[in-house]
């Protein structure tokens, strides 16, 4: 049976660190970087890849909308 794997894209330099898409991730997948982009903002990365399902959660929330998702099927 084909499993789902999800990876996202989050444009760096446009998040503010608002951290909802932490919040709104079911697998705790995102946290925040402790650096700073270029406005001074700390922004959200992947901490934890393995465990991202590819629900979108993350990308729906997003105010700013600089969370892309991916998913991809693949055999166990």
């Amino acid at each position: 049976m084909a499993k789902i794997r999800g990876a996202i894209v989050i444009d760096i330099e446009r998040c503010k660190g608002c951290e909802i898409c932490v919040t709104a991730c079911p697998t705790d997948v995102i946290s925040m970087e402790n650096k700073v982009n270029g406005k001074g903002y700390h922004f959200a990365f992947m901490a934890n890849p393995e465990a991202c399902t590819g629900c979108a959660n993350c990308a729906i929330v997003c105010p700013d909308g600089v969370i892309t998702v991916y998913r991809k099927k693949f055999e166990e």
